[in-house]
């Protein structure tokens, strides 16, 4: 969720600054420049995932059961999701305070709706439904499968599909916001 947040901060601050213009007018594609700008994201997303799962293991001492390269193949959606909101929402605003405002109206809900704070099954049928919208409650569900029930890929395929369709639902957003924004 950090990732969100950074990304969005990232870009916006490049709009503030008029250096994003600046980029534009070099010889490389819109495409590119924002994959120079989410790459890092993708990498540090990794991280903070196998830190979560060293610390998960050594200092709490959870079982792990699951494949992990799984876990690493499957965490790829999650982490662009996430990045594509950032940037979605660094079009739509047009200040680093805006963009934070955004975040955390898409971080609040998503922490507190995903099942991580408060049992899904509790919750009343309009934050059941808002919360599947979530990409976060997908990828939990992802990781209590493969880490803690030891699921294949074919267990966690519910969980992926919604993953996807929102990556691709937001980029439509993203992509549209972003050619009235040039």
């Amino acid at each position: 969720m950090t990732m969100v947040m950074v990304t969005s901060l990232t870009i916006t601050r490049e709009k503030e600054y008029g250096t994003m213009e600046s980029l534009l007018a070099t010889p490389v594609t819109s495409l590119e420049i924002i994959f120079g700008k989410i790459t890092p994201y993708i990498v540090v997303g990794y991280i903070q995932l196998l830190l979560i799962i060293i610390f998960a293991k050594v200092i709490f001492g959870i079982t792990i059961v699951g494949s992990i390269l799984l876990l690493l193949i499957a965490t790829f959606p999650f982490i662009i999701a996430n990045l594509l909101v950032g940037i979605t929402f660094s079009t739509i605003a047009d200040t680093q305070l805006q963009a934070m405002q955004m975040t955390f109206f898409f971080f609040l809900p998503s922490i507190l709706l995903s099942g991580f704070m408060f049992p899904f099954d509790g919750m009343p049928e309009w934050a059941q439904v808002i919360d599947n919208i979530s990409p976060l409650t997908h990828y939990l569900n992802i990781v209590r499968e493969i880490l803690l029930k030891g699921g294949g890929f074919f267990d966690i395929l519910n969980s992926i599909y919604p993953l996807l369709i929102f990556m691709i639902v937001v980029s439509f957003i993203f992509i549209k916001k972003y050619k009235n924004t040039i």
